[in-house]
């Protein structure tokens, strides 16, 4: 266990930030990988796996529920001192974890095809986003196991074992992506059905290393049998700052959703560009998530502490790193996006589209960093409503109008990408005005 709750503030949150970026680096390393080999299969592969892969942001949505919960519990609990009921919050998130992981294997096997045809461009896409599909979403239910126990220990402050045990789980997915995919020394290439295999492995081995951490090795919170019965109190602890938070990730499915259905009309090559496009994205967020993902323990511990000084600061800190560093990043962007594309296809058409969209998506980037370290924020005070209510105000400003867009003649790609600017910086402003006002109302030990 850390105490985040003595020392220099900018230096626990770059300190918890590193190991947390490493580790998000290492786990998107998961899709470049495939992303690699998957491109080499042409666009209408890319644009399948792409679409099928949007399914994880509705995963991510029902992780969050236990990630922010159970950060938000423990880390409090820890500023307290009461090691039993940060334990006690950990057996009954990961027993929610459970649950969950085999509702999302019965949901994802039931609903996949009907949302690709829903969004797809063409059968071609729809076939190759059902096949990766299939061997994808077990991946997708052992998240839950995973994000439950890293969860647990980023609230005591420990972000290292989480980080090693996802470098050790890409490196067996990078192992097995050319096997798979390819066929390389095996002769009999799966194609896009190996990608999503060869991540289903990797996150299988990923739980098993982490459970054995915790089984001989973790000692402030562990598995304890007689706390594994439904305590529908802390369900409903967690399940009340949890929800928002995933609700936040339901809305950016939604909104991912609403554009691969507004650019459906031109085409795979399209939905491929932006899918690629959108992934290098995410990539480049590495930094400001890292640094939005360790708010919410330094800003938990001391406000369980009751140091309001310490919460501010902590808010001001994560802000400025941010904006710096998305600073950086944006300007590469823009001035030489494709750089990021080629390792990733040599289809024109789809670089052009992910090069367009970079370029001009980038002016979202420091925005973007505010709104994280804003939703960091709240998740550390225990209140993720805020976050959701600035969340679903963007997407209504941007997917009624850009239906609409669509709809027009004359209708260019482009416009959805002005619009999604837009969209962001008024998240951004209504953000800050939320977190201000949250602080104000909360800091009066």
């Amino acid at each position: 266990m850390q105490d985040l709750t003595q020392g220099s503030i900018p230096k626990h949150v770059i300190n918890m930030s590193i190991p947390i970026g490493l580790g998000m680096v290492v786990q998107t390393l998961y899709y470049l990988v495939d992303l690699y080999f998957v491109g080499a299969l042409g666009d209408v592969a890319l644009a399948g796996v792409s679409a099928a892969g949007n399914l994880t942001f509705l995963v991510i949505a029902l992780t969050q529920i236990l990630n922010v919960g159970t950060v938000a519990l423990i880390s409090q609990a820890v500023g307290k001192k009461d090691k039993a009921d940060a334990n006690l919050v950990f057996n009954q998130s990961l027993l929610l974890s459970m649950l969950l992981g085999v509702i999302t294997l019965i949901g994802g096997y039931l609903f996949a095809e009907p949302y690709l045809r829903t969004i797809a461009a063409d059968e071609a896409t729809v076939s190759a986003g059902k096949e990766y599909l299939f061997w994808f979403i077990p991946n997708l239910a052992l998240q839950f196991a995973l994000v439950a126990m890293g969860a647990a220990l980023r609230g005591t402050g420990i972000v290292k074992p989480t980080m090693i045990v996802q470098m050790l789980s890409v490196l067996v997915n990078m192992i097995l992506a050319p096997v798979l995919i390819a066929g390389w020394g095996t002769g009999k290439p799966m194609g896009v059905a190996g990608a999503g295999l060869a991540s289903s492995i990797a996150a299988l081995f990923a739980v098993v290393v982490l459970w054995f951490y915790f089984h001989k090795l973790e000692k402030y919170v562990y598995f304890d049998a007689s706390k594994f019965l439904p305590q529908w109190q802390v369900w409903k602890k967690v399940l009340s700052i949890g929800l928002p938070a995933g609700g936040e990730f339901l809305l950016m499915f939604v909104y991912m959703g609403v554009i691969y259905w507004t650019i459906r009309d031109f085409g795979s090559a399209a939905q491929a560009g932006f899918g690629l496009g959108s992934r290098i994205m995410q990539s480049i967020f590495l930094p400001a998530l890292a640094i939005a993902f360790a708010v919410p323990a330094v800003v938990g511990q001391n406000y369980g502490a009751q140091l309001a000084d310490r919460v501010r600061e902590t808010f001001k800190s994560a802000a400025i790193i941010i904006a710096m560093l998305m600073g950086g990043l944006s300007l590469l962007c823009i001035i030489n996006p494709s750089i990021f594309l080629t390792p990733f296809t040599k289809e024109p058409e789809v670089i052009l589209v992910a090069s367009d969209f970079l370029r001009l998506i980038a002016f979202n980037f420091i925005p973007s960093g505010l709104i994280f370290v804003c939703s960091g924020v709240f998740q550390g005070v225990g209140n993720t409503w805020p976050a959701l209510i600035s969340t679903g105000t963007r997407l209504l400003t941007f997917a009624i109008p850009a239906i609409w867009v669509s709809r027009q003649v004359g209708f260019e790609i482009e416009e959805i990408w002005y619009l999604s600017i837009v969209t962001v910086i008024f998240q951004m402003v209504f953000s800050l005005v939320l977190v201000r006002r949250e602080l104000n109302r909360r800091l009066v030990f």
